[in-house]
């Protein structure tokens, strides 16, 4: 089999993260896993308007800080789209194959939704941070990336940002769906934020992060001035809670050790039936 090409689109603007560790980490270990022969290049797109070309089979393009808004119409949000759009243009030709696949992370799933108008971004009332029930929708249960996920699964969220009233109409006609949506509370009267959506058989989404694992967030929520923050805006016992949560082996790990392997296993399974 040949060599397995994935970038990883960095959306991280220089700000230090744990987020670009673990997607490194998790696709360093499927190749060994799998014994892969697999090419991992970065593209810092932000800072340095860089963006790869359609080489890859594989894209993974991170979360990141600030507005999914005001970067409308700058010189890096321009040179994004315009990859996406040369992935969906190769997508779009039947005799090219294997396809191209995209896996958006938080604020790039942000970007995607506003791009392709499947729902409103806005910004939330208060900042979401924590670990929290993700509830699936009927069309994840056909979702290869996420099988064998219990229902609710529990991810880490950290946004200040949402997306909002999915338009079925633009998501049907994509071939696309929601596939989950955040902590279900019937009582409050508030739109319930959309955590995944399928945009079309080759593009995925998650407003969570699926590449999280407990080491990173507790020595994270474990730091002097974190913990201060989440202390002063939710309380001792809240924080408490988040580092118990990222100790159950049911929760953040299981999430961490399915989606993005899922999400890889379907890509490269793929790409070796077209080298077969």
């Amino acid at each position: 089999m040949g060599k397995i090409k994935v970038a990883i689109l960095d959306l991280y603007e220089g700000v230090a993260n744990q987020g670009m560790r673990c997607i490194r980490e998790i696709l360093h270990c499927f190749a060994d896993l799998h014994h892969l022969d697999m090419q991992v290049d970065e593209f810092e797109v932000r800072q340095k308007l860089e963006v790869p070309n359609c080489s890859y089979h594989i894209y993974i393009s991170s979360g990141g800080p600030g507005s999914p808004l005001d970067s409308e119409g700058s010189a890096w949000e321009n040179a994004y789209f315009e990859w996406l759009r040369q992935v969906e243009d190769f997508n779009s030709q039947p005799h090219h194959y294997p396809k191209k696949h995209v896996l958006f992370i938080c604020h790039s799933f942000q970007l995607a939704c506003r791009h392709y108008a499947v729902g409103s971004v806005c910004a939330r009332k208060s900042t979401s941070f924590g670990v929290f029930p993700v509830h699936m929708l009927g069309s994840a249960v056909s979702e290869p990336v996420f099988y064998q996920l219990n229902d609710p699964f529990y991810a880490v969220d950290s946004r200040d940002f949402q997306v909002i009233e999915p338009n079925y109409t633009v998501l049907q006609q994509m071939g696309g769906s929601v596939l989950c949506i955040e902590k279900d509370r019937p009582h409050v009267a508030l739109e319930r934020a959309i955590m995944a959506v399928r945009f079309n058989d080759y593009f995925i989404g998650t407003q969570f992060h699926p590449e999280a694992d407990a080491v990173g967030m507790s020595l994270h929520l474990q730091t002097p001035e974190k913990k201060k923050t989440v202390v002063e805006n939710h309380g001792e016992a809240k924080w408490q809670s988040m580092i118990d949560h990222l100790n159950d082996p049911d929760k953040i790990m299981y999430t961490h050790q399915q989606i993005i392997p899922n999400f890889l296993n379907l890509a490269v399974g793929q790409f070796q039936m077209a080298q077969a």
